[in-house]
C-alpha cells in the first residue's frame, strides 16, 4: 500500500476522531493501565487516551512511517502531570512502527484500543490472534472499523469511474486494499482466536463534508488514496472531480455512506501467560 499523507490526514480526520472518542468512552481506561493504541494514525486520539492514564503507559503503534512520524511530533509531554523527559514526549507514551498481524508483544497490555484501522487489514484471523497474544489474561479489546456496506455507494461510483477509457488501463489487476467484515464472521473469528465476552455491532455513520473542495481533499487523502496512487499525477484531479460531480446528487451533497463495526472482546482471565 502507498503511505499516507499524514499532515493532511491529521487536519482532515475529524470524523475518525469523533468515532474514536466513542470507542475511548467504551474502553473506560483506568489511570494505571498499559494500553496499546493499535493503528494510532497521527495520534489525535492517542493524546486523549494519554491524558487519562496518569501512571499507566500508552504504546501507540502504526505500520505507516509517515503516521508514526506525525504522531510522535505532537506535544504529548505537556498534557500529563509528570515531568517531561524531552521537548515533546513523556516516558508514559511510546511510539512503535509495527505490523498488527505480527505484534512484537506477548502478555503485555491491559487493553488494546483501535479505531478506523482493522478494515485496512485483510487477514482478520491473524489480526485477532496477534491482538490476543499482546493482551494480558483478562485484558480487553475495544475497537471500531469500517464494516459490511461501508462506503458502498462511493466505491460503486469509483468502480464506474475506473472503467472510463481514460482511467481503465491504470487499474489492470486491481484488488481492493480493504476488508469490511460483517458481524457473524467477526464473532466467529474472535471466538476462534480465544476471546470471550464478545460483542459486535454494526451502525450507519453517514458523514457530510462541508463543501466540494473539502470533499475532494478528504477523498484523495482517505477514501480513494489507493486509487489515486495508481494514476499518473496529471489524471488524479480528474478522477476525484468525477467522484465529486457524482456526489452532487446526494441528499445532502458530499455525504459519505460510512458504516462502523464496533468490537468488544476479552482474553479470559484464567489462561496462563506465555512462558
Amino acid at each position: 500500500m502507498s503511505d499516507w499523507d499524514a499532515e493532511r490526514y491529521h487536519r482532515l480526520s475529524n470524523p475518525q476522531l469523533g468515532w474514536g472518542r466513542r470507542v475511548l468512552e467504551r474502553l473506560a481506561p483506568e489511570p494505571n493501565e498499559r494500553i496499546l493504541d493499535l493503528g494510532c494514525g497521527t495520534g489525535r486520539l492517542t493524546a486523549e487516551l494519554f491524558a487519562v492514564i496518569r501512571d499507566g503507559l500508552v504504546v501507540a503503534a502504526d505500520r505507516s512511517e509517515a503516521m508514526i512520524r506525525e504522531a510522535s511530533a505532537q506535544d504529548f509531554g505537556r498534557r500529563g502531570p509528570h515531568p517531561i523527559h524531552s521537548d515533546r514526549l513523556s516516558p508514559r507514551v511510546q511510539f512503535v512502527r509495527a505490523d498488527a498481524l505480527h505484534l512484537p508483544f506477548v502478555d503485555t497490555f491491559d487493553a488494546v484500543l483501535s479505531t478506523a484501522t482493522f478494515h485496512w487489514i485483510l487477514d482478520h484471523d491473524l489480526l485477532f490472534a496477534s491482538v490476543y497474544r499482546a493482551l494480558v489474561p483478562g485484558g480487553r479489546l475495544v475497537a471500531q472499523c469500517g464494516g459490511a456496506g461501508n462506503l458502498a455507494r462511493l466505491l460503486d461510483r469509483s468502480d464506474r469511474v475506473k472503467a472510463r477509457r481514460r482511467f481503465a488501463k491504470y487499474f489492470d489487476g486491481w484488488t481492493d486494499p480493504w476488508y469490511f467484515a460483517d458481524i457473524p464472521s467477526t464473532i466467529e473469528r474472535l471466538d476462534r482466536a480465544g476471546f470471550t465476552a464478545i460483542d459486535v455491532t454494526l451502525e450507519p455513520a453517514p458523514t457530510t463534508l462541508p463543501d466540494r473542495a473539502t470533499y475532494k481533499e478528504f477523498l484523495s487523502t482517505v477514501c480513494v488514496r489507493e486509487h489515486i496512487a495508481q494514476l499518473p499525477p496529471a489524471a488524479r484531479p480528474d478522477f476525484v472531480e468525477a467522484l465529486a460531480t457524482l456526489s452532487e446528487t446526494d441528499d445532502p451533497p458530499y455525504t459519505l455512506d460510512y458504516w462502523r463495526l464496533n468490537i468488544q472482546a476479552r482474553k479470559p482471565a484464567g489462561v496462563e501467560r506465555a512462558a
